[in-house]
């Protein structure tokens, strides 16, 4: 046997296993969200990340399309080590895989709704947790159709610089409605909905709670956390986070920056904090790399994926420790 044989490379189509860490090379290989492998057999997969490259209903700076792919990218640094701060790797107690992008003919704008909410339907409808790449603000809507068609009225937690609750009465294909028209459909609750790091207006709040950007830094990290969960409570919960939560130095790859944002820091220790709370699907959305510097947003968008993943890791850890005892 040569011991100095090297490590086989390219574990996101070769990959013997949906669990445990690829260990290869960062810098070269197939890319695929922290090296999972790709494939569309969810059986024994615990959770599922899936692209969906739509920037079409942006109102500033297109470029979202591209998010997935830059996530990507900039997730393969992970692979294969303990998780800061979770001192594991997620992947040794979640089975994950990277499920490739939603098909669309982005020349039928209209149809692209139906078939992101038909396609994440047949994930969940295979008992498999669904996080999402964007695309642009306007795949929560769709993907939100799909989780509350299984578990029902969710909770919403919102990372974002926007309210998202522009009205548009049904007929837009918008990134700056979805939360006013999930409020109308009834697919969220706004008692138990908030959203964290807002630093514009909109004529409506919808009803949902809001923590704006400012008041991170009179109530600090605890207080949010503290928020979140008192607001949320024991209900189902959907995490959506709008890169543009986070302020332009920490997020200049985006469609529609703007300043006075939480720092990475700040937003992935509120995020570290809410494993209490039950989410049942998630987005990280509106990467733009085109816009970035040095795989800067990207990076973020990684670390949030990367980070409930380390959530949905631990909650299943404790799970099975309770069956046990």
């Amino acid at each position: 046997m040569n011991v100095n044989r090297p490590r086989p490379t390219d574990n996101a189509v070769f990959g013997s296993s949906i669990t445990g860490g690829a260990h290869e090379p960062t810098y070269s290989g197939v890319l695929s969200f922290m090296r999972r492998r790709y494939s569309r057999d969810l059986t024994g997969v615990d959770a599922a990340v899936w692209g969906i490259p739509f920037d079409a209903s942006v109102s500033n700076r297109p470029g979202a399309r591209f998010g997935p792919q830059g996530v990507r990218r900039a997730s393969a640094i992970f692979d294969g080590d303990p998780q800061y701060p979770f001192l594991a790797d997620p992947f040794e107690q979640l089975s994950v895989v990277d499920y490739g992008d939603c098909a669309f003919d982005y020349g039928k704008n209209a149809d692209i709704p139906g078939c992101i909410e038909a396609q994440a339907r047949e994930i969940l409808d295979a008992g498999v947790h669904l996080f999402s790449i964007g695309g642009d603000h306007f795949v929560t809507y769709p993907l939100l159709k799909a989780h509350v068609a299984k578990h029902g009225p969710l909770a919403l937690v919102q990372f974002d610089a926007h309210q998202d609750t522009w009205d548009d009465q049904g007929d837009r294909i918008d990134h700056g409605t979805f939360v006013g028209r999930a409020v109308r459909e009834g697919l969220i609750d706004p008692d138990k909905s908030i959203q964290i790091g807002i630093r514009t207006h909109a004529p409506d709040d919808c009803g949902l709670e809001i923590l704006y950007g400012e008041d991170m830094e009179l109530i600090g990290i605890p207080g949010a956390v503290e928020l979140i969960k008192d607001r949320v409570g024991d209900a189902k919960a959907y995490m959506t986070f709008d890169i543009d939560c986070l302020d332009p130095a920490f997020a200049p790859g985006t469609g529609t920056p703007v300043s006075g944002g939480l720092t990475s820091r700040e937003a992935l220790m509120i995020l570290r904090r809410l494993g209490e709370v039950n989410f049942v699907g998630g987005d990280v959305v509106e990467v733009a790399p085109a816009y970035d510097h040095a795989d800067i947003t990207s990076i973020a968008g990684a670390s949030v994926a990367q980070h409930y993943f380390g959530l949905l890791a631990e909650k299943k850890q404790a799970t099975a420790a309770s069956d046990q005892s």
